[in-house]
């Protein structure tokens, strides 16, 4: 019988977060990691869309799901609703889905896009839908978004599929135009887990911050909320405080990836910290998602004297990302590490050669 695997990477935003809601469309800044999520599909005998759900990070335990199947608030209703948008494209057989990973989940970094898009990439290589990157992500978003019920935007499936190992992926999330930008080889990318997880799924603050993000466009009448530039900050005055300052995050963030890929063209790490640690202090202050595990570990870096650090992800536990010269790496880890006990060290790469691979 037939049989197809892919993987997608796991990924780590460098700037511009929550921007990427349908109310704001604006700018992201991610790169792909060197974490992937690799998934297997084999055709199996039975009714046609029954599906066989197995993972080597829950003891390879079989789960019988069905495309027509409502969701059960449960980790496999994410390749259920990739199977089911799939379904549109081409008729599914009953199929066996086997799923290993390396991502760490609930640290901040889309494991659950990295999911999406391999299992709509191993569909479409097993049906030969012949659906190019660019489709696979708005696929494995519909079934994050639509089926799933996380109103995320485009951002994390768009770099899984199309993200480029060493390089940061410029994205206007309103027209769906990108960029490829390399990253530094002087940089190490460093990813600390600050101990908490969180959970976009089942976490209420994420989807009342997409409704704060909501109301704020309604009060403003605009279309999207990254429409507006500086000179319209004056603008908010006239919303409620709360919508005000949830506002003005989305507004300034997306200014700031934009002078973040000025910066990063010109080779101005000043610059880039200073936006960096800027965009911490509006995450934590005007949209609230921050929490005093993930400050402590941004203040620590600023102690040791890494100012590019910031809580990375939908927030409310996860990860920072730092980025910290390369020859400092070691040090600052082991000045965070022995502030902060319970954080995890997730990964730290740079670029290893001219042909954008990382090196640990």
């Amino acid at each position: 019988m037939s049989q197809f695997t892919a993987k997608a990477p796991a990924r780590a935003n460098i700037i511009g977060e929550h921007t990427d809601y349908a109310t704001n469309q604006g700018h992201v800044l991610p790169t792909p990691l060197p974490f992937h999520t690799t998934v297997s599909v084999r055709e199996m005998a039975g009714t046609a869309g029954r599906l066989t759900i197995l993972s080597e990070n829950y003891g390879n335990q079989p789960h019988e799901r069905d495309i027509s199947d409502e969701p059960r608030h449960h980790w496999t209703d994410y390749l259920v609703g990739c199977a089911r948008v799939m379904s549109r494209n081409a008729k599914l057989p009953a199929l066996e889905l086997k799923i290993k990973s390396d991502v760490p989940i609930g640290s901040g970094i889309s494991s659950s896009a990295a999911l999406c898009v391999a299992t709509v990439r191993a569909l479409n290589g097993l049906t030969a839908a012949h659906l190019d990157d660019e489709r696979i992500a708005l696929m494995a978003h519909e079934a994050e978004h639509d089926y799933v019920g996380v109103p995320c935007g485009k951002m994390d499936q768009f770099v899984a599929s199309l993200g480029r190992p060493g390089q940061a992926l410029l994205l206007n999330t309103k027209t769906m135009t990108y960029r490829h930008y390399p990253l530094s080889m002087n940089t190490a990318v460093m990813l600390v887990n600050c101990g908490k997880k969180h959970d976009l799924a089942n976490g209420s603050g994420y989807k009342q911050r997409v409704a704060e993000c909501t109301e704020a466009r309604r009060l403003l009448g605009v279309t999207t909320l990254c429409e507006l530039g500086h000179k319209d900050l004056g603008r908010l005055s006239t919303l409620p405080d709360l919508i005000r300052r949830r506002a003005r995050h989305v507004i300034t963030e997306n200014l700031r990836v934009l002078e973040f890929v000025t910066a990063l063209e010109e080779g101005d790490m000043e610059r880039q910290a200073d936006l960096i640690a800027a965009s911490h202090a509006s995450q934590r202050d005007d949209f609230e998602v921050s929490i005093p595990e993930i400050d402590a570990l941004v203040e620590s870096s600023k102690r040791y004297g890494i100012r590019a650090a910031r809580l990375v992800g939908g927030g409310f536990g996860g990860s920072i990302i730092a980025l910290v010269p390369r020859d400092q790496a070691v040090a600052w880890w082991s000045f965070i590490a022995k502030e902060n006990p319970d954080s995890q060290l997730i990964s730290t790469y740079a670029l290893k050669n001219s042909e954008n691979e990382y090196a640990a």
